[in-house]
């Protein structure tokens, strides 16, 4: 087993790289040795902010030996074909969600690290933060008894309106289910297991949306997927829940509550990595306010403690495994909303361990 700080490469420096770069910058259990692009020059720019060694296109990066993890954050078409080829090169990979565009892509992954004793993680690790993982230690410890069903909201305009190129987010492996739902429905995923069977509605608002920000401004470019999409999840544990992921809203609202035989939860937007946690019991008239204990290094925190467990370890926490369920999830409930049917889901989920409250990126303690 190796020791040391675990070498990592990112592919992909576009938007979110520089949220993962300053996360991973602070880690002292990794060390960002690369920075890969298309635009190669894009790729030094991002590696000459962060105080990054190494800068090129993908094969490049690829053949550095100390490079250990790569973090593919290239957009959703390309996250199969990114991830198969750092595998290849005999790398682990931590990838943005989704895991793949389709489920069979997402198996083909996992399949490829298993056989070459490889591991694959995958965002959001959002869950990992103080906010959700507090959510956790409160369900166990029993605080609205025995849940029983979810309510999970997250709506808005869409992303056009800030974004400088968002058309990649109204084609085929986005839209609001893939691009947010990930966060909520892996949330769910990790307090309550895996969903055994879905149903699903879905609609499109507009065939084109127009650019809002950036060098783009004011042009249009047509929407390939349904921007409002509504579901019904059975999870296997018992309780259900109602999710709505939308693109249509003026009224942006973003929640999930969890109601149980002895009161409400309210969750923190799953898209953080903070609070607030509260709770109003039978008989209360207002939330009440939970403790909020852990991190919220921010998004990284996946590839850190998957590095963790490179170093000695057993089983990382936001895993591809995980990932896949999510993914087939979301597939599920598009294919719902196709065929106006109740599917069930083939495969499981991951038990996933909630962190230990003194869990701390920065102080080099592998977990």
């Amino acid at each position: 087993m190796s020791t040391g700080p675990v070498g990592v490469a990112l592919v992909g420096a576009g938007v979110i790289s520089t949220q993962y770069l300053t996360a991973l910058s602070k880690f002292p259990d990794v060390r960002v040795l690369a920075v890969a692009d298309l635009d190669i020059g894009r790729a030094r720019a991002a590696a000459d902010t962060f105080g990054v060694p190494a800068a090129g296109d993908v094969a490049s990066v690829l053949a550095i030996p100390e490079v250990e993890i790569v973090v593919n954050l290239t957009i959703p078409a390309a996250h199969a074909e990114v991830a198969s080829a750092a595998l290849r090169a005999g790398k682990h990979v931590y990838g943005e969600k989704p895991l793949a565009l389709a489920p069979a892509d997402g198996a083909k992954i996992l399949a490829e690290a298993q056989a070459a004793g490889l591991r694959v993680g995958s965002a959001p690790d959002t869950f990992l933060g103080a906010g959700l993982q507090s959510a956790a230690r409160a369900l166990s410890s029993g605080v609205i008894g025995e849940p029983v069903a979810v309510t999970a909201v997250t709506q808005g305009p869409g992303p056009e309106s800030w974004h400088p190129s968002p058309e990649f987010l109204f084609q085929y492996g986005a839209g609001p289910l893939f691009d947010i739902g990930p966060y909520y429905l892996t949330a769910l995923v990790a307090l309550f297991g895996p969903v055994s069977r879905v149903s699903a509605t879905a609609r499109q608002a507009r065939a084109e949306r127009v650019i809002g920000s950036g060098p783009k401004a004011g042009t249009a470019f047509a929407v390939e997927v349904p921007t409002h999409v509504q579901a019904l999840l059975d999870f296997e544990s018992g309780p259900s829940a109602s999710a709505t992921f939308s693109f249509d809203s003026a009224v942006p609202r973003r929640m999930i509550e969890i109601t149980g035989t002895e009161g409400t939860l309210s969750l923190p937007d799953p898209n953080t990595f903070v609070g607030p946690l509260q709770v109003q019991a039978f008989g209360e008239e207002t939330w009440r306010d939970l403790p909020v204990t852990g991190s919220s290094a921010g998004r990284g925190m996946g590839v850190l403690d998957m590095a963790r467990v490179l170093r000695g370890g057993t089983d990382h926490r936001a895993s591809g495994d995980l990932a896949q369920h999510v993914l087939e999830l979301m597939s599920t409930i598009t294919e719902s909303a196709e065929r106006h049917a109740v599917l069930p889901l083939e495969s499981g989920a991951p038990v996933v361990p909630v962190l230990p409250e003194d869990w701390d990126p920065v102080v080099g303690a592998r977990a």
